[in-house]
């Protein structure tokens, strides 16, 4: 009965680890065409799972066990609900009978998960888990999308009843406003017409609603400054003309000074994170802004909207350039001249602070590897990060012309993301190329998952950005707390080459700036997965940078230079 729900939501596979109690959904997935991909540890389930869904569009769907297999879940969860992911996950429960006795495997799975899923279930009847089923997928997928649980007793699982295929959802609680307001669409466009230094702020909620191509003729119907979020990168193509980067702690100088300058703020499915707009009190103090987002608990929850639209982002945005189209003839001319001067203020700061990628002959630079990947990738492969300065470096210098290719942990910031995001984003797109960009640190906590890689083939080209530190906690510990470096030394790395080899599979570790092109290409060529370890400068930080507490226009741009003391 579940296979049957999951196979008429057209899952294509599960990512999971079985256990005692799910033991009779696994019997029924032996004949069953649904793919079961075998996980190495029950989180990174879940973190392929929103690999899976986060290159597709589709719901990723993870299984685990009960009690500490549905626990480690948990982390999973809580990314893929802050980083607005589509993902079903079941996890198996002792016998009804049995819960609330401490029995053996057994956790409160429906209590622990409540706070860090969109909804979740515990399903106490047999004739009930077609409804939850269908429910839970179109939870999950509709509206801000976002992680459905599904908790399920073993009686249950072993239960017998008759399929009646479920022909509509009927959720009244449940309520998802798509088209947004006509007369604040109107008002929307006469603002965007009406502003001197109009600035587009675009997130996520572009990527999830498929809503590039309705920001790209927005931004070209408005000839506007557009920045891309951390987890909005790809929404604008990079290479676009208006496209400036992206914005906030890690942004560049050119995209946080725009926002700190302009008149009007087009927020388009953004949730005004505070890795955007430091110290909220300073942010954007000039401008009135315009906030489109389909949840409306998002609307003046940091920042508060001059004028707010709740819709889905494609839909609104589909109105807005119509409404845009016809006020053009009669107001586009009022401003042109102010535009104009915009638009050189704009380049002044991006041309007065580049993002540079410095080159050594004696040490790989980070920033040179991510020029390097940039230029291989050629804006069309996947990269899954894992979280760390290699994240930001990676998002700073990398391109991407087309959605749905850069995946990573934006909210939670959950290491241990990169490798395990990168087997499910290559179970769903065979024929692309994909990299797992990932810190000394992060690999580390994801290397059982080079079995899962070789056991299922999946040519995935494995980078890892190796300083020898935990690189972001130590730039922090430098620069803000006197360079007292405790605990973020990582002096034990292991060979490439032995490792990837005892998983069947190829390796390397180079750190000679002359064989950085050449190893990448050799990554690239040998078909299935491969290792290749980076030494990288070990005291190389991440620029521009915004201190914590500061207003995102409080940039430190480069390293502190020592001060010259007279003689």
């Amino acid at each position: 009965m579940l296979l049957e729900c999951l196979a008429r939501e057209g899952v294509e596979c599960i990512f999971g680890y079985p256990g005692g109690v799910t033991l009779p959904f696994y019997d029924a997935l032996y004949e069953h065409p649904i793919r079961h991909v075998l996980v190495r540890h029950e989180q990174n389930a879940c973190f392929a799972a929103e690999g899976f869904a986060r290159t597709t569009g589709k719901v990723g769907v993870c299984c685990a066990t009960s009690g500490p297999g549905a626990t480690n879940l948990v982390t999973g969860l809580v990314n893929a609900m802050m980083d607005s992911i589509p993902v079903v996950a079941l996890t198996g429960q002792v016998t009804t009978k049995l819960i609330g006795s401490d029995a053996f495997q057994e956790a409160d799975t429906f209590g622990i998960t409540r706070s860090c899923t969109k909804h979740n279930y515990l399903v106490k009847n047999v004739a009930d888990l077609p409804g939850i089923v269908h429910e839970a997928f179109y939870i999950a997928k509709t509206g801000r999308p976002g992680p459905v649980l599904i908790d399920i007793p073993k009686d249950v699982f072993q239960g017998h009843g008759h399929y009646t295929p479920v022909s509509a959802i009927h959720l009244p609680g449940y309520k998802i406003y798509t088209e947004g307001h006509t007369g604040q669409i109107r008002r929307a466009a006469q603002m965007m017409w009406e502003a001197k230094r109009p600035f587009v702020y675009a997130g996520g909620g572009i990527i999830a609603a498929g809503a590039s191509d309705e920001l790209r003729e927005l931004v070209e119907t408005l000839d506007a400054p557009t920045v891309c979020t951390l987890m909005g990168l790809g929404g604008l193509p990079s290479t676009h003309r208006n496209f400036i980067s992206m914005p906030g702690m890690h942004g560049s100088y050119a995209a946080n000074m725009g926002m700190t300058n302009a008149d009007l703020l087009i927020a388009l499915g953004v949730r005004f994170d505070d890795r955007v707009t430091g110290r909220l009190s300073a942010f954007a103090p000039r401008a009135k802004v315009i906030h489109v987002d389909i949840d409306p608990s998002e609307i003046g929850k940091n920042r508060a909207a001059d004028l707010p639209i709740v819709g889905d982002v494609k839909r609104v945005l589909g109105k807005l350039n119509k409404v845009l189209a016809e006020l053009k003839p009669e107001m586009s001319g009022a401003n042109a001249a102010a535009r104009e001067q915009w638009w050189n203020q704009i380049r002044e700061w991006r041309d007065a602070h580049p993002l540079v990628a410095p080159v050594s002959d004696t040490e790989i630079k980070p920033q040179h590897l991510m020029v390097e990947l940039d230029r291989i990738s050629g804006g069309e492969a996947i990269v899954c990060s894992d979280v760390g300065q290699h994240q930001m470096w990676a998002a700073q210098f990398i391109r991407f012309n087309k959605p749905r290719l850069w995946i990573n942990s934006g909210g939670l910031g959950s290491m241990g993301f990169g490798l395990p995001s990168a087997v499910g984003a290559a179970m769903a797109n065979p024929d692309k190329l994909v990299f797992a960009i990932c810190g000394d640190g992060g690999f580390q906590m994801s290397v059982p998952e080079l079995a899962t890689l070789s056991n299922y083939g999946l040519a995935v080209k494995i980078i890892v950005m190796n300083n020898g530190y935990l690189g972001m906690v130590r730039q922090w510990q430098e620069l803000f707390y006197n360079n007292r470096l405790c605990a973020v030394e990582l002096d034990t790395f292991p060979d490439a080459e032995k490792l990837a080899g005892a998983y069947g599979f190829k390796g390397r570790t180079i750190e000679r700036p002359s064989d950085l092109v050449p190893a990448l290409n050799e990554a690239v060529r040998e078909p299935g997965p491969y290792l290749l370890n980076v030494r990288v400068s070990h005291f190389e930080n991440v620029y521009p940078m915004v201190p914590a507490g500061a207003a995102i226009n409080e940039m430190v741009l480069a390293p502190p230079q020592p001060v010259a003391v007279p003689k």
